[in-house]
């Protein structure tokens, strides 16, 4: 993911490892995703829509 993020949108990703399964995806301190909220993981494609959209 992190790599195609910087592929697409042209920044580079950091992994913060967590515990207990959390996935989640921040952006300039906005919560992108966040797996515990749905429950599953999300597709690269609408992570990577959701970024574009909040770069405007």
């Amino acid at each position: 993911m992190a790599a195609l993020i910087e592929k697409e949108i042209g920044v580079k990703a950091e992994l913060i490892e967590g515990a207990g399964g959390i996935y989640d995806i921040h952006a300039d301190g906005k919560a992108v995703y966040l797996k515990s909220e749905t429950g599953e993981f999300p597709t690269e494609s609408s992570i990577i829509q959701e970024l574009k959209a909040l770069a405007g």
